[in-house]
């Protein structure tokens, strides 16, 4: 081996032994500080990292969610815990601010999460906190509540009924929709069927409950006059007062039926019945949803059309009670 050879493989040896004698001395140096830490700031940095991480989960991948009101019976059940994707329609970067295309958009029939439009936001920094806790807690804990203590409901999930270009109407509870580009009015129980679609459209309110409801109707509407009511509307009132769970809508439409009879130049009164007769259009870019369980949820045909940009995910799977887990349908 000549002399410059020599000379290389000595530098080379040495430089090899300087790179490993620091490192070791780096590892050294971390593995004392981290013995030396404070317990409880060790535990508040993994705490922190933690929440990071939950956050980032929450907001990017899945989110957690508990089912607060029968609105979707059978579908799910008041108290189910649910894990939403938020991938597959694109995430908010922020809670509530901005939102990244997805791979898909909702379609029709999907289990959608979105924004309630009622909600009122107590800020950025608490929506992040309530999630953060949230998520850290597998949904136990929701710091997000009403004065009397009840969760506020930012979120509302639904079915995904109507697409942009669909019309809908309802009559006694029941809906039929015209869909964009179509010249007839279909029933939607009997297109759900024929899609092989296996949730239930379920019913509270009977068929023959619904002469007392609409007299109920028109009842309010002479007291709105300051009208005395006739007896036979006064015992249809009272009778409607027995019903479990009134179709609200119907109710609405009787009442507004009988006061544009007695008001007919009343354009408020109108306009109002209109809404009821003319039934909901979709937008493009909007989907309508609506809970399985008809007469009790509110839904799209309380506040319209929902903006695809505020749907936040699909309900993928319950996973909890461990008798339901099993993926949404």
């Amino acid at each position: 081996m000549s002399v410059k050879q020599r000379d290389f493989f000595d530098n080379l040896q040495s430089l090899t032994e300087a790179v490993l004698t620091r490192r070791k001395r780096i590892r050294r140096i971390k593995k004392e500080k981290q013995q030396a830490k404070n317990p409880v700031l060790d535990w508040i940095e993994a705490f922190l990292w933690a929440a990071g991480m939950v956050l980032l989960a929450n907001q990017y991948l899945v989110q957690a969610y508990v089912i607060p009101s029968g609105s979707m019976i059978d579908t799910l059940l008041v108290g189910d815990r649910v894990f939403v994707n938020k991938l597959v329609y694109g995430p908010e970067l922020l809670p509530g601010i901005a939102k990244l295309p997805g791979a898909f958009k909702p379609q029709r029939n999907d289990i959608i999460i979105f924004e309630n439009p009622s909600y009122i936001s107590r800020g950025l920094a608490f929506d992040i906190a309530q999630r953060v806790i949230f998520m850290l807690t597998i949904s136990l804990v929701d710091i997000d509540r009403d004065e009397t203590g009840q969760p506020r409901a930012h979120f509302l999930i639904k079915r995904a009924v109507g697409m942009g270009g669909d019309r809908f109407v309802m009559e006694r509870g029941e809906m039929k929709v015209r869909f964009a580009g179509d010249d007839r009015w279909t029933d939607e129980r009997s297109h759900s069927q024929q899609r092989g679609w296996g949730h239930r459209i379920r019913r509270l309110v009977e068929e023959d409950q619904y002469p007392a409801m609409e007299a109920a109707g028109r009842a309010a509407a002479w007291q709105n006059l300051g009208l005395p009511v006739p007896q036979r509307l006064e015992e249809a009132q009272q009778a409607a007062g027995g019903i479990g769970a009134p179709d609200f809508l119907a109710l609405d439409r009787a009442r507004l039926e009988t006061l544009c009879g007695a008001a007919p130049n009343n354009r408020r009164y109108s306009e109002l019945l209109a809404k009821h007769s003319l039934g909901w259009y979709v937008p493009d870019g909007r989907v309508f949803p609506l809970g399985d369980n008809r007469d009790n949820s509110r839904d799209g045909r309380y506040f319209g059309p929902v903006r695809v940009s505020k749907v936040l995910g699909k309900g993928a799977i319950i996973f909890w009670p461990r008798r339901r887990i099993g993926p949404i349908r």
